[in-house]
């Protein structure tokens, strides 16, 4: 045992004062007044009844609490050895096995799972054993070394960090409470490219002692399909153009067979000279894309030990262009050629304007429409109005465009909110408004900033309810509303789109934000073009639940249960190849998905590197040599005199009221 604070003992000479209050303190008589002393013999007083312990409990009381007090002020401490690695003691044994997607090159796996089965041959009878197993997500198998066998790769992207966070749970819990070091030894390629930005992300906690057994030792050589860049969706004549980058990682210069493929048919193939440890890019031009959802893949010829990443998958979808129906005055021409002019420069032919006059959308099937445009309506007959609210509840989209004849209606056809007024800027101190205030994370709202100059002279002042703002004018006007009305969604623009309440169709933004709109109206929002395992595939908004979204996984099973596909929002994409998702409102898509081509850098982690992770244990020398001695830690156990100050300034204050009272003795 030790000090921390061996200055504090000073403190233990205080005792000396119990014994001062019950021994040497002096004795005093209070003198009595009498008639005469004569007749009294004088003899002298003994003084040692006087100097007697009186109150020996209380004494002992008092002086133990000021000696446990110094003490705990000095800081005692024991020389703890929680962390050392005696040879008889318990343990916790956890094999971690890396079963990213790199653990595919060679015979890794195989070679880390025979290492894994050899380690837990030497499990001893009191010692405890878990098996892990890891990627971007650590997996519990259990305590068997069976579970060992079970392991099968994946295409996820291995996380030493998830590993590391691991490895502090199991080490502040059940081995904590149990009493037991923890010996983790990881099976890995010791990717370099699975390390953290922050270094201090990977630190083990006390008590835990990281072995590495390295399933690789130097960087091997790989040649990967890094990245496609293709159209999502090609319209019309059905054209596209198809860029391909081919990397290589460690490698010596070379050239490489680049093929094209489609639907599983070899489309076109070329060579591509690709530099030492560099990049080469091919491109291909599709020009007759059959209709439908096609299923793209660019191959190499790499010839090296990992051929899962030789390809890359890709979706393409031709398609007919989308209707839309655009519903307006007789006596307005004008909105219908702005709009159209902007919908075909912008979506590259994706969508078909249908301009139909409001007297003649009775008979109209809504259906058909991917959205519907009101474009400064003042009337619609009541079956078309009721037949569009039903619409939009069931998963249609509405956008509508106010403007002097439609606020003599008074209300918003089935945004259900009222009219306030109309606001004439030129007639006010302002002679035209500007967008003060734009979200800038609406859909329609890409290129926002591009509003600074458009002017104002006429907007609807509406009730907003419960919609979103998206866009608001300086004198705080409504600009762009945004409602979500069952499984639909509906749209308020407050202006107009004829270039007489504003001059919005003479700037560059009202391309880009008619596009967007037409986008996110017809729920074709822009996305990656392809998905990376491990991310997440987007179902719904928040508020469109009720409606089931089906999903098959790249080996046809189902991959949502029934609650999921009704409620979920997103779900996450474990595997490459193509998920087939049909969505509520009919849509039908092709997601790609492929292995995070970091997976592809076969790098090591540098000596130095592992050797300083395996050493961020607190008390911790020779870990990745397996010692068996760790490094002594004091541990402190003042707070046990403080409870017992505690406990004896208590006892003291009830015997010290019984006993602290007026001596009668006689004198």
């Amino acid at each position: 045992m030790g000090f921390l604070a061996p200055w504090a003992l000073a403190g233990l000479a205080a005792v000396t004062l119990p014994v001062w209050l019950h021994l040497l303190r002096k004795h005093k008589t209070t003198p009595l007044p009498f008639s005469s002393l004569m007749f009294f013999e004088r003899r002298t007083q003994s003084s040692i009844k006087h100097r007697r312990l009186q109150y020996l409990l209380l004494l002992a009381l008092r002086a133990a609490v000021l000696a446990l007090l110094a003490l705990a002020f000095a800081r005692p401490f024991l020389q703890s050895r929680s962390g050392a690695w005696a040879a008889g003691g318990r343990k916790l044994m956890v094999l971690a096995i890396d079963q990213s997607f790199s653990m595919r090159q060679g015979d890794r796996l195989e070679r880390a799972k025979r290492e894994a089965m050899q380690v837990a041959s030497q499990l001893r009878p009191e010692d405890k054993l878990e098996v892990l197993a890891f990627g971007s997500q650590v997996q519990v198998l259990g305590d068997s070394p069976a579970s060992i066998q079970t392991i099968e790769p994946t295409d996820t992207r291995s996380s030493y960090v998830e590993l590391a966070r691991s490895l502090r749970t199991i080490a502040q819990s059940g081995a904590q409470s149990a009493g037991m070091p923890v010996e983790a030894h990881l099976f890995s390629d010791m990717q370099k490219s699975s390390l953290p930005a922050n270094f201090a992300d990977l630190r083990l906690p006390d008590g835990v002692r990281l072995v590495a057994h390295p399933a690789a030792s130097t960087r091997v050589a790989n040649f990967a399909v890094e990245s496609v860049r293709a159209p999502r969706r090609v319209y019309g004549s059905g054209k596209a153009n198809v860029q391909a980058t081919i990397a290589g990682y460690g490698t010596a210069q070379a050239r490489r067979r680049v093929s094209l493929e489609l639907n599983g048919r070899e489309i076109e193939s070329k060579d591509v000279e690709v530099p030492a440890g560099g990049r080469a890019t091919a491109e291909f031009q599709l020009t007759d894309v059959p209709f439908g959802l096609n299923r793209g893949e660019i191959r190499i010829d790499s010839g090296d030990t990992l051929p899962q990443d030789d390809r890359f998958y890709f979706s393409i979808e031709r398609a007919e262009a989308r209707h839309v129906l655009f519903v307006h005055e007789v006596r307005s021409e004008r909105d219908v050629l702005y709009f159209q002019t902007a919908l075909e420069a912008a979506a590259e032919s994706a969508f078909a304007l249908d301009a139909v006059p409001a007297e003649q959308t009775a008979n109209l099937e809504l259906q058909k429409y991917a959205f519907v445009v009101l474009s400064d309506v003042s009337a619609l007959p009541a079956s078309f109005e009721a037949a569009l609210a039903s619409y939009v509840r069931g998963g249609g989209s509405l956008l509508v465009a106010l403007g002097r004849q439609s606020a003599l209606r008074g209300r918003v056809p089935v945004f259900d909110e009222g009219v306030i007024g109309v606001r004439y800027f030129a007639r006010d101190a302002d002679r035209f408004q500007t967008a003060a205030w734009l979200d800038s994370g609406h859909p329609s709202m890409h290129d926002a900033e591009r509003w600074d100059d458009v002017k104002f002279y006429q907007a609807v002042r509406i009730n907003p309810g419960k919609a979103r703002v998206a866009a608001r004018l300086g004198d705080d006007t409504p600009l762009l509303l945004d409602k979500q009305l069952g499984e639909g969604r509906v749209l308020v623009f407050s202006s107009t789109f004829d270039n007489v309440s504003n001059d919005f169709p003479l700037h560059a933004s009202f391309v880009p934000f008619v596009e967007h709109t037409a986008n996110y109206l017809a729920r074709q929002e822009e996305g990656p073009a392809n998905y990376t395992v491990g991310s997440y595939l987007d179902l719904r908004q928040a508020r469109e639940k009720g409606a089931a979204v089906e999903v098959l996984d790249p080996k046809g099973g189902r991959a949502l249960t029934l609650e999921e596909a009704t409620r979920a929002q997103n779900m996450p994409l474990s595997i490459s190849g193509f998920y087939d998702v049909k969505r509520f409102n009919g849509r039908h898509e092709l997601v790609a998905v492929n292995p995070d081509r970091h997976e592809s850098d076969l790098d090591t982690i540098p000596a130095e590197t592992l050797a300083l992770w395996q050493n961020t244990a607190q008390g911790q020398r020779d870990a990745a040599s397996g010692g068996e001695v760790a490094e002594p830690k004091p541990v402190e156990f003042w707070w046990y005199f403080l409870m017992a100050v505690l406990a004896l300034a208590i006892a003291e204050s009830l015997l010290g009221n019984r006993h602290l009272t007026v001596d009668k003795e006689a004198v």
